[in-house]
């Protein structure tokens, strides 16, 4: 068995990122940028107005009255050279002329046929005139290789004409639902059976971290059949994810079939409660997780390992790191040889451990924001401790 921080530890170094695949900008938001980008023309591409107003050749010592000789709207091209002491009317994103180096906005102007007055000592030469290239030059870079596409980064993009931009693809993943006594929901239950809880909550987890390939393989306890499930996902997918089967028992028969499969062990079983059987391996670049059947363990062992995994692998950073560290509401006692993730939820600022922590409760999760990690080593902390959280 080993520590927490070794099995995170082994799993950073052995998860690869995706291949670069490249999308339409509207479905790469939430992606990571997977090669460093750089603009192919400058933004704006011409001087333009920032205002609704007049254009004009600033001159500190001219007239406050000008002439005016027509309009440009955005999207027009202006004709000629503007003469010195002479406006122009111009509309916001409309090109400056030639001739003109100053805008100012109508709010000051007033306007009397095709002549203008305004007080030229409220105005600064260049006013209200977006240079071309003030956002962008070409040439330049405009994100860094890792950065997360927001809506923000799609708009940037799409301003120098950006199409599509390459990203870390998301895995494809097979899920392994193994039991005899496993029943989908919907369907009546016999004595004896339980409900395929650990499916729609896996499936329902990587949807949310963006997964949509999901294939699921549901399999009753027999090595053979177990053996087949694995084999099929292996020739299609990148991720493999198995629930239950991977204790010791008569009748769990993961293990034995990932070994006659050939796939390494990275880890088996873990210092800590709940999913200490949890088993990651590798065969070439995919990724295994056996995860342990009770429903609880299922979650905090995704939580913890497969989804920073699937993270990595889409390129995002920081990703084994808890998201924040706050104080507990009350004291927690806990055997010290384990390290123990609490179902917990944060209230004003503290963390409050809640009722319901055995490995096949699931009610606890209907309020937890997350999970706490108390370190193996220690047995006692007391209210006000810091611990750290795992958001979901």
């Amino acid at each position: 068995m080993i520590s927490v921080s070794e099995a995170k530890s082994i799993l950073e170094k052995n998860t690869l990122k995706g291949k670069i695949t490249f999308l339409p900008l509207e479905e790469a938001i939430g992606h990571v940028v997977a090669e460093d980008i750089f603009s192919p023309m400058d933004v704006p591409s011409f001087d333009n107005s920032a205002m609704d107003g007049y254009a004009f050749a600033y001159d500190p010592n001219s007239l406050n009255s000008f002439p005016v000789e027509g309009e440009i709207a955005a999207g027009s091209i202006p004709k000629g050279t503007l003469g010195k002491g002479k406006a122009i009317r111009i509309f916001t994103g409309a090109p400056i002329p030639a001739g003109a180096d100053t805008v100012i906005q109508q709010e000051w102007v007033q306007r009397s046929n095709d002549q203008i007055t305004f007080d030229i000592g409220k105005v600064k030469q260049g006013d209200h005139v977006r240079k071309k290239g003030a956002q962008t030059q070409a040439g330049t870079k405009i994100l860094d290789a890792g950065s997360l596409i927001t809506a923000g980064t799609v708009g940037l993009l799409a301003s120098v004409g950006i199409a599509t931009v390459g990203v870390f693809s998301t895995p494809s993943v097979g899920l392994i639902i193994t039991g005899n006594e496993i029943k989908e929901v919907g369907q009546p239950l016999e004595f004896g059976q339980i409900y395929n809880a650990n499916g729609p909550l896996l499936i329902a987890y990587l949807r949310y971290l963006g997964v949509e390939k999901i294939e699921t393989f549901k399999v009753d306890d027999q090595p053979n059949i177990v053996k087949q499930a694995i084999d099929k996902a292996l020739a299609i997918h990148d991720i493999i994810i198995i629930s239950g089967g991977i204790s010791v028992g008569d009748y769990d028969f993961v293990k034995e079939g990932l070994e006659n499969t050939k796939v390494s062990e990275l880890f088996y079983k873990i210092k800590q409660r709940p999913g200490k059987p949890i088993f990651a391996g590798k065969k070439s670049q995919q990724l295994i997780f056996a995860l342990p059947g009770n429903p609880a363990s299922v979650i905090t062992c995704f939580n913890q390992y497969v989804k920073p995994s699937i993270l990595q692998w889409l390129g995002k950073n920081n990703v084994w790191k808890p998201q924040v560290t706050l104080p507990l509401e009350s004291d927690v006692n806990k055997n010290a040889d384990l390290t123990f993730f609490l179902k917990v939820k944060i209230i004003d600022g503290q963390v409050k451990v809640l009722e319901g922590q055995e490995s096949f409760n699931l009610k606890a999760f209907a309020q937890c924001d997350g999970f706490a990690l108390i370190p193996e080593g220690i047995s006692h902390m007391q209210k006000g401790e810091k611990v750290a959280i795992y958001l979901w």
